[in-house]
């Protein structure tokens, strides 16, 4: 009969909607440990939510709005506000939201502030420590002389004495990249360069965990896809002398800083929704304590993990020299109490690991091994469930031998 066929159908349909239900999570049951996009704080997709169809009573959402409007310009004087205060950033520093990502400020670096060689100038000078920054200073080598000033470790696990460098005798500025996502390599402090030096820092992934003297850079910036938002804005706080020579008449227009920064980052349409969810976490870490609350928890985080790695008497390996360790990154290697890594205990790991909704752990495709990004947005008690399967993983495999 028809509707015995109408059962079955309905029968059916139900049966399709729990299967494609079956592998569905629910936000509280993942514990999200990317290298970016990366978690963000649960209140700011919260408040954004909320705000998605209606911003602030105006009617639309803020993606609907001009960027030219008083509502948008009001929103980000407000973000660049509470920036300013995390940091204590000086009034003779310019804040910036633009688009390109890291990438694109490899290029936009050097066509602003690589300064002409007949002025005495020879070219800029990199700190290479990792895969970003040897790609900054590859991409420079396109506008100029760019110098690697340091001996370069072939793994990037490691850098070698300060009193082993060689600075060009006046570079246009010094450039080096704080946290080496991939490789997991931090600089614990301001690498010591030439006096007077202009010094530009790349801090996307590890910009608002602890305090920054910004005083002491020419420049700074950070693809904000870890730490403060959404991808598709990038941070940049430029000295506003460094501006006043403009750039290489080759600059794209896209890429002036000095056009940019005389338009407030609003020469053509910025990435305002990234803009947005930017201003909630910087209010969001200014009701939570501000940079010097995340420094202490980065610093526990990260001790938490590395202390489980050295307790596994090497079933755990960390890849990377104990002074250079990354807070935010964590790469490792599963051994076994081998003398090589396991690709299969790794895979093993990471499928275990899925199961139990912790995400995105296996490492970057050029280093291989484990991962775990410990962001500002990843909780305390993440961390410790992380350790604690770090522990289960190894009993099991240790047992069965």
């Amino acid at each position: 009969s028809s509707s015995g066929g109408r059962s079955i159908c309905i029968c059916i349909w139900i049966l399709c909607l729990r299967s494609n239900m079956a592998g569905r999570r629910n936000r509280e049951d993942v514990l999200n440990f990317g290298a970016g996009p990366a978690k963000i704080p649960e209140e700011v997709l919260v408040t954004a939510q909320q705000e998605l169809l209606n911003w602030q009573g105006y009617g639309t959402s803020l993606m609907e709005i001009s960027h030219r409007s008083k509502e948008f310009e009001s929103m980000l004087q407000r973000a660049k506000a509470s920036l300013k205060t995390l940091l204590n950033i000086p009034d003779n520093y310019q804040i910036l939201f633009l688009q390109g990502g890291g990438t694109g400020m490899f290029a936009t670096v050097p066509l602003n502030l690589l300064r002409p060689e007949s002025d005495g100038f020879t070219g800029a000078d990199y700190i290479v420590t990792g895969t970003w920054s040897s790609k900054a200073a590859e991409e420079a080598r396109k506008y100029g002389r760019a110098t690697i000033v340091n001996p370069v470790s072939p793994s990037f696990t490691d850098l070698a004495p300060a009193s082993e460098w060689k600075f060009s005798d006046k570079p246009s500025y010094v450039y080096y990249c704080d946290n080496e996502t991939v490789h997991g390599v931090e600089f614990p402090e301001i690498p010591p360069v030439p006096a007077g030096s202009v010094l530009v820092a790349d801090m996307s992934s590890n910009f608002l965990t602890r305090p920054v003297d910004v005083s002491k850079y020419g420049l700074i910036f950070a693809g904000a896809q870890k730490n403060v938002s959404c991808s598709g804005v990038t941070i940049v706080i430029v000295r506003k002398d460094l501006l006043a020579a403009g750039p290489m008449p080759i600059c794209p227009t896209i890429m002036d800083l000095r056009l940019l920064a005389e338009n407030d980052s609003l020469y053509n349409t910025p990435p305002t929704w990234g803009i947005y969810i930017a201003g909630l976490v910087f209010d969001h870490l200014l009701r939570s304590g501000g940079i010097a609350a995340y420094e202490k928890a980065s610093a526990e985080k990260a001790r938490l993990v590395y202390d489980a790695i050295a307790a596994s008497n090497n079933f755990y390996r960390s890849i990377v020299t104990p002074h250079m360790r990354s807070r935010m990154n964590v790469p490792f290697r599963i051994t076994g109490g081998q003398d090589k890594p396991s690709e299969a205990l790794e895979d093993e790991f990471v499928k275990e690991s899925e199961k139990r909704g912790m995400l995105q752990l296996r490492g970057h495709r050029s280093v291989k091994g484990i991962r775990a990004s410990l962001y500002n947005a990843v909780t305390l008690d993440e961390v410790k469930t992380l350790v604690n399967f770090l522990k289960e993983f190894q009993e099991k495999h240790t047992a069965s031998k």
